[in-house]
């Protein structure tokens, strides 16, 4: 796991350790929107989910890893999610739980570890993500890290009684 350490943060595995925060993040009503969320997670379904945690890939077509920080604590997830082999794609999902860590660098440097993780070991062609229309902080996100906004999911997203674009973005790994 070597590979996947930055300068001011690291990604690993999760642990049994991670229930905790795996809670707060999962029912921080916040971030449903973006989640797909729609109600609470206890916290016996969450370790069910963790004891499943350590499985492959190839297997579950996801991939999970903790954002941690010099000080070792965990300020994040960023996911492998609909991993597809045949087609060599997969898409790329972030979170940073609490905002004193966010625009700090943080979602930059994940993102950067993961998508040289995702275009070297694993030799996919390309990483995609979707962002919701008027998440600005994620849409610079993204662009900033090579990400090309592709197109528009219109009326994609039902929440808080209206219909959003969701914003498909792109890398091709050259």
């Amino acid at each position: 796991m070597l590979s996947l350490k930055g300068e001011h943060i690291y990604l690993r595995a999760l642990e049994p350790s991670d229930l905790d925060f795996l809670y707060e993040l999962e029912n921080t009503t916040e971030i449903w929107e973006i989640s797909g969320t729609t109600a609470p997670y206890s916290k016996h379904v969450l370790n069910l989910y963790l004891e499943n945690a350590h499985r492959d890939i190839y297997d579950v077509k996801q991939l999970r890893l903790c954002i941690c920080n010099k000080e070792n604590a965990t300020v994040g997830l960023i996911d492998l999610f609909d991993f597809d082999p045949k087609n060599y794609r997969a898409g790329i999902g972030i979170v940073v739980l609490n905002s004193e860590n966010r625009n700090q660098g943080v979602g930059a440097e994940a993102i950067s570890l993961v998508s040289d993780y995702a275009f070297k070991v694993l030799n996919l062609r390309q990483l995609y993500a979707n962002v919701m229309e008027g998440n600005d902080s994620s849409i610079h996100l993204f662009t900033k890290m090579g990400f090309e906004e592709v197109g528009i999911k219109k009326d994609w997203i039902f929440s808080e009684g209206k219909y959003k674009n969701e914003i498909l973005f792109q890398k091709i790994n050259t």
